[in-house]
């Protein structure tokens, strides 16, 4: 006989989120001499992430993984902060060196070492 066991979805207290446990999330156009980028920007108590995004790809810190952004042919260029100096705005990938760049990305001209800056402009020629 296989035994049953029953799960119970209720949590064991019960507490009520409110708007101020959720992560603070912005997203804005971001003018450059080379076109408009949409800036993204995600922080919550003990973490934060950020991105700018393009009609041709992403930049983003270094929470996004290169090997899935090859899987899926997307060009991606990745900078890291440090926990020191962590990205919270996509302007700090402006001048944040790129440390990873998919397959897609490298086509378009991206290079390892470039700023986030330099890499903008390949992505938006």
């Amino acid at each position: 006989m296989i035994p049953q066991i029953m799960l119970s979805l209720q949590p064991q207290s019960p507490r009520l989120m409110s708007m101020a446990d959720l992560p603070t999330v912005e997203h804005r156009q971001l003018e450059t001499p080379h076109g408009p980028a949409v800036g993204a920007a995600y922080e919550w108590v003990g973490g934060q992430y950020c991105a700018i995004h393009t009609h041709r790809g992403v930049i983003g810190c270094g929470i996004y993984d290169i090997d899935c952004a090859d899987e899926f042919g997307m060009a991606f260029a990745i900078a890291k902060g440090t926990p020191e100096q962590p990205l919270r705005q996509p302007e700090d990938l402006y001048y944040a060196k790129i440390v990873a760049v998919s397959t897609s990305a490298a086509a378009l001209g991206i290079l390892v070492g470039m700023t986030g800056r330099e890499a903008l402009h390949k992505m938006l020629e």
